[in-house]
């Protein structure tokens, strides 16, 4: 009866084992998968009283558009592994169309070229649930974004 126990709890830690490693492995896909075919949102304080923050729309093919502060960016996502390009078009000299007078103050358009450079100096990138952070060369701050859930 004994050797029957020992059987029993030799296959019952051995189930335990694998469900455990499946699971880990099904966590560890999950939160290395780049969100491609999604928004994600910038996790940033607005610039002056617009509500408008930065803003990338990722296609499932790897193009993207970027609205930053105030001109928007047609984009190119190319992801390896834990590694980032993000190719961008240059900045617009002309504002959008929709954009109101006064609402893009040399503050935002400054914040545009910085968030720009920032995203196309990113080199690497991690996801942890439902935010991904972009980081670029030593020292330079991350960028963290929130996936939209509109």
């Amino acid at each position: 009866m004994s050797s029957h126990r020992t059987t029993a709890s030799r296959i019952a830690v051995a189930t335990a084992v694998c469900t455990l490693a499946i699971v880990t492995a099904a966590s560890t896909t999950f939160a290395q998968s780049f969100p491609l075919g999604q928004v994600l949102v910038l996790d940033t304080p607005r610039v002056g009283p617009l509500k408008r923050v930065p803003v990338i729309t990722t296609e499932p093919d790897g193009t993207a558009t970027i609205d930053l502060w105030c001109k928007t960016v047609p984009a190119r996502l190319t992801i390896e592994g834990a590694a980032i390009k993000i190719e961008t078009a240059p900045l617009p000299e002309a504002m959008p169309q929709y954009m109101i007078t006064g609402q893009c103050s040399d503050e935002r358009i400054q914040a545009d070229v910085a968030t720009l450079t920032a995203l196309t100096q990113a080199s690497a990138w991690q996801r942890r649930g439902d935010h991904v952070s972009l980081s670029g060369p030593d020292g330079a701050p991350a960028l963290r974004f929130t996936l939209s859930s509109h």
